[in-house]
């Protein structure tokens, strides 16, 4: 018997915004029924703001996967597409006060329908060239290495066992268990020395024009292709030792969630990559 939540069971048997909203701004399809899961999510949105009026859900599967959509429906109704893009997983479980380890994968789903349904409003398509990078790694479930690897590094997956509690994969007949295991192992490894160039980079003190040229490379790889994925972008003002002044540009300029956009992207990376007491202004 699972251990649920007084919010998970009350989302199971009342599900909130239970249905399909006809013409749709946004749909996201995720999940197949022969697999056990599915889920479809539509949008209603005010194309002037930006801001998601309504939206509805269809879910084929458990009690955490209804109690999941239901939440996820909840918690994005009012918010702006920017900022519904930035909800994962783990916002939609702490909103439900927690799910099973076992059931996390349903929480992923919610996340993928949202993403896709996002896609759909703004016409984003995946390029063939895309998928055929991806690898499908459980064939019992069609998980791909990529889901496996994004699973690991948003929730900090270790083991195998978690691996299968957030995608599915490996938990039909166990035999790309040795590839997740690979997988996990690429990944830390990885990790591991990407962590220590990091920290030694930060314990030695940046001149100003390696500061200035590490802030344009970091802007230029993490910044900028996630703006231009949205029709933004991004152009340095100024640098003062460790305030950084930016413009944003094109979708990007003038959005209300421009505070967002440049504290949990544009800093938080520079932070990252850079120095941790970087400041980053707007200049309008």
């Amino acid at each position: 018997m699972w251990d649920y939540s007084e919010k998970v069971k009350d989302f199971f048997k009342n599900p909130r915004n239970v249905g399909e909203i006809e013409n749709a701004d946004g749909l996201g399809d995720v999940g197949n029924i022969v697999c056990g899961d599915a889920l479809r999510l539509t949008l209603r949105i005010d194309k002037k703001t930006d801001k998601i009026l309504d939206a509805k859900f269809k879910t084929f599967g458990c009690a955490s996967a209804i109690a999941s959509s239901s939440a996820l429906t909840e918690i994005i109704k009012g918010m702006t597409v920017d900022e519904a893009s930035g909800v994962k997983n783990k916002d939609i479980a702490d909103f439900l006060g927690g799910l099973p380890e076992e059931k996390m994968h349903c929480s992923v789903m919610g996340m993928e329908a949202l993403e896709k349904a996002i896609e759909d409003y703004r016409g984003v398509k995946v390029s063939g060239k895309t998928a055929e990078k991806e690898k499908v790694v459980c064939k019992c479930f069609s998980v791909t290495d990529a889901k496996i690897i994004r699973a690991i590094r948003e929730n900090n997956l270790k083991t195998v066992d978690e691996v299968t509690n957030y995608t599915k994969a490996g938990g039909g007949c166990g035999k790309c268990k040795p590839e997740i295991q690979k997988l996990l192992d690429e990944f830390w490894k990885k990790q591991k020395t990407k962590d220590v160039k990091l920290e030694t980079r930060r314990k030695k003190k940046l001149t100003n024009l390696q500061r200035i040229s590490l802030i344009q490379d970091t802007i230029d790889r993490e910044i900028r292709p996630k703006l231009r994925a949205d029709n933004g972008d991004i152009e340095i003002v100024d640098i003062d030792r460790n305030r950084v002044y930016v413009r944003l540009l094109g979708t990007c300029l003038g959005c209300p969630s421009t505070e967002i956009t440049l504290k949990n992207l544009v800093e938080s990376k520079l932070r990252e990559f850079v120095e941790s007491d970087i400041e980053v202004e707007e200049v309008k």
